[in-house]
């Protein structure tokens, strides 16, 4: 069982900055690939960001430049630094577990947090 739990989330304004917090416990976090999604009112989960046990990531094209995904495995935690946020960025946000097939596949992930609200206004 893995426990996920992110924190950060809150109200800024459009060209502000954010950072989330995703702590893991219960499965050897040093070795898991971890990924950031999010979710809109009225849409569909998407794919934000990952990293990989070596810190490799891969970036959606929409974020790209603006966030980045970074993990600190001695405190089992991922983050999402988010710049220059836009209205549209507005979702509650969540991380995931990867368990295996394409990265940027919700499917792909078998544990998730509970979320995390960001609401940009502009």
């Amino acid at each position: 069982q893995v426990q996920l739990v992110e924190s950060g989330g809150g109200l800024v304004q459009a060209g502000g900055s954010l950072r989330l917090s995703c702590a893991a416990s219960g499965r050897t976090f040093s070795t898991q690939i971890m990924g950031w999604f999010r979710q809109a009112p009225g849409k569909e989960r998407e794919f934000v960001t990952c990293i990989t046990w070596n810190k490799a990531t891969y970036t959606a094209d929409s974020v790209k430049g603006r966030f980045t995904i970074s993990r600190d495995n001695a405190k089992n935690t991922v983050y999402l630094q988010m710049n220059s946020l836009k209205p549209e960025d507005t979702a509650v946000y969540y991380c995931a577990s990867y368990r295996s097939g394409t990265v940027v596949g919700a499917s792909s992930y078998d544990y998730w947090g509970q979320g995390t609200q960001v609401n940009v206004s502009s």
